[in-house]
């Protein structure tokens, strides 16, 4: 590996976060996969080593392959092809990982994000906090399907995990 100074190392790791801006999510395609907070980390190691950590929102979720095929593919287009790309499935991905500003898109995408608190969750539509869980599993395992008691619309809501 290339011997690097710390300044190139931080050039290096905030180009690579540019980058990983641009991968979209393939199920979700208004959030990119940093504002789900699925990257973990981005450092250029002691050895000169570039390794990017991603965590997926699920065990089970069927993206994660995609994802990982994604992002190695801008990662290489943009000159980032001795890249490592490394699993982290501890701790696991939390809602709260996510950006505000992913917060905000995936809102007006009609998801709502379930909150540590009870309570927090509201309807993606009208904001009202009536709602009721029809189901445990929503378009995909990471998410819920609700129904706003108010406005009478059904969504999906990230699950706190």
């Amino acid at each position: 590996m290339v011997s690097r100074t710390a300044a190139q190392a931080a050039t290096i790791e905030r180009q690579v976060w540019r980058t990983l801006e641009t991968v979209m999510d393939p199920e979700i395609p208004v959030v990119n996969v940093v504002e789900l907070g699925i990257i973990r980390q981005v450092r250029v190691g002691a050895d000169g080593a570039l390794r990017v950590g991603i965590t997926p929102t699920y065990s089970g979720c069927p993206a994660t392959e995609v994802i990982t095929q994604m992002i190695r593919a801008a990662l290489d287009q943009d000159g980032f092809a001795d890249a490592r790309l490394e699993t982290m499935l501890w701790p696991a991905w939390s809602s709260e990982w996510l950006s505000e500003s992913g917060r905000r898109k995936l809102e007006a995408f009609g998801i709502a994000v379930e909150g540590a608190g009870a309570g927090r969750l509201a309807c993606p539509r009208c904001s009202s906090r009536r709602l009721e869980r029809m189901s445990e599993y929503g378009s995909t395992p990471c998410k819920a399907h609700y129904r706003c008691l108010e406005c009478l619309e059904p969504f999906d809501a990230f699950k706190c995990l």
